[in-house]
C-alpha cells in the first residue's frame, strides 16, 4: 500500500510514471516505484502483472 498523501497512481493507471521512487539503481538504470512499477531511463517499464511496455522514442512517431 502507498503510505504517501495524495496517494501514487496504481500501476494500472495511465499516470503510473508519476508514483513516487522508492529505490534506484543507477548502474541499471532503473528505479522502482511506489506502485511496483519498474521503470528503465529509456522509459521502458515492467508492471507488477509482469506486462512489459516498451520504450517512447520520438523516431517511433508515425509521419
Amino acid at each position: 500500500m502507498c503510505p504517501h498523501e495524495p496517494r501514487c497512481p496504481d500501476a494500472k493507471a495511465p499516470d503510473r510514471e508519476a508514483a513516487r521512487s522508492v529505490r534506484r539503481d543507477d548502474p541499471m538504470g532503473v528505479a522502482e516505484l511506489c506502485n511496483g512499477v519498474l521503470l528503465w531511463d529509456d522509459t521502458g517499464e515492467l508492471l507488477p502483472n509482469g506486462q512489459i511496455i516498451p520504450p517512447r522514442r520520438p523516431t517511433d512517431a508515425e509521419a
